[in-house]
């Protein structure tokens, strides 16, 4: 076997809070983010976040952006016997903190990966994580297959590019493991230029065979022992970066008006759900502001409860 990680490996979770993009109205034709409500936002004293426009995304219709929000909501019995990580409150965090830095030989941490217009994020998000524990924890430089995973996992995981499950993701690292991205590369080497490409993409046919034919699909493939959620809570997501390793994390994605306000929000959940997301945690800044690589993860902070 290529290699087995020896301990108990990060899993998905538990979903973040929600994030908010985009407009109110559902129409499916309009653009994502809207100037107006940008200023509303940054103007209105108790919003409770700053929003900002992301240029790989401005001109996505609300359409195009729910496509690529690949993130299925998981049944509660899948999730029913999976462990939950806790960490003590005893355990003090330094008060910024870089897994880029900390692992600095691990190339592949803060690696932003473009998944094209398929919604394989809940994919990505678990191979980097994979492949970033296998380099903190085994010094293993390795680059995993995210089409394996995606085309070969079929309906345990969900839909492959129309969406799946984050946390079967990680038991299939478990029963089946996964090849490396030389044997069974990403099937779109090109990526997208934004706002996406049209049509959307097909999930790609598992082939179970590697790309070049010197090498054998079995002999490429690469083991997790275990799979666990983290809580939600912030301290344990940054305990599990700091004594482990990056992240990978769900949240849901609302539509939003202008006129939504943080405190709206809490007490009145928006009623347009755009889809959810993953994502790898790589980043915490000032009061915990979690910065996200795209599509996928969370690996450092600065500034501690």
């Amino acid at each position: 076997m290529g290699g087995e990680l020896l301990l108990a490996l990060l899993l998905v979770s538990a979903a973040a809070a929600p994030q908010v993009l985009g407009v109110g109205n559902g129409d499916n034709h309009m653009r994502i983010i809207q100037e107006d409500i940008i200023e509303t936002v940054n103007n209105h004293p108790s919003a409770g976040w700053t929003a900002s426009r992301n240029p790989y995304f401005s001109n996505y219709t609300i359409a195009q952006f729910k496509h690529i929000l690949g993130v299925k909501p998981a049944p509660q019995n899948a999730l029913s016997n999976v462990p939950v990580k806790t960490y003590s409150r005893s355990l003090e965090l330094p008060k910024e903190f870089d897994a880029r830095s900390a692992w600095s030989r691990c190339s592949t941490i803060g690696n932003i990966l473009d998944q094209g217009h398929c919604g394989s994020c809940w994919a990505f998000g678990a191979v980097e994580c994979l492949q970033d524990r296998f380099c903190i924890h085994l010094n293993m430089s390795i680059l995993l297959s995210v089409n394996d995973l995606l085309a070969c996992c079929g309906f345990m995981c969900g839909d492959g590019c129309d969406g799946g499950y984050p946390i079967e993701a990680w038991r299939y690292f478990v029963q089946n493991g996964v090849v490396t991205d030389e044997c069974d590369p990403y099937f779109d080497p090109v990526g997208c230029k934004h706002p996406g490409c049209e049509p959307a993409y097909p999930t790609p046919k598992c082939e179970k065979k590697c790309k070049e034919q010197n090498q054998v699909w079995q002999e490429k493939k690469h083991f997790s022992i275990d799979a666990y959620r983290i809580n939600s809570d912030p301290h344990d997501i940054m305990a599990e970066v700091y004594k482990n390793g990056p992240v990978e994390v769900a949240f849901t994605v609302y539509e939003v008006s202008k006129d939504m306000t943080k405190a709206e929000q809490e007490k009145h959940k928006p009623k347009n759900k755009s889809g959810f997301r993953t994502l790898q945690i790589w980043s915490v800044q000032a009061h915990h502001r979690w910065h996200y690589g795209w599509p996928c993860r969370q690996v450092d902070w600065m500034g501690n409860q």
